[in-house]
């Protein structure tokens, strides 16, 4: 019975103690080739964004989460729409009132 005890206290210790190891060897490290530049309109930033995955708040409140494809003069093209699958959008850049992009992901 004493081994029985001994056993389980020694896996539930591996198990409480092992995701910290595994967690301190990972860090949060820049996304490659994705910056703001403040200093230049919402359509430069979109075109500087193209591929990349994003979530753009639109005036009206509503927001579109989606990969930017392509940046016209008047829209942008948002297609693998977050949730809505085989959806894209087109998106009028002067409705636009923010920007969310990923900077940092866990590197392990």
């Amino acid at each position: 019975m004493k081994r029985i005890s001994l056993l389980i206290m020694l896996l539930a210790g591996f198990f409480v103690f092992a995701p910290t190891g595994a967690r301190a060897k990972a860090k949060v490290v820049n996304v490659e080739g994705i910056s703001f530049n403040v200093d230049a309109p919402i359509r430069d930033n979109l075109v500087a964004l193209r591929d990349k995955q994003v979530v753009l708040n639109l005036e009206s409140g509503a927001s579109v989460s989606g990969t930017i494809r392509k940046v016209g003069d008047h829209l942008v093209h948002v297609d693998k729409l977050e949730r809505r699958d085989f959806f894209d959008a087109l998106v009028r850049i002067d409705r636009i009132s923010s920007i969310e992009a990923r900077f940092r992901e866990f590197k392990r």
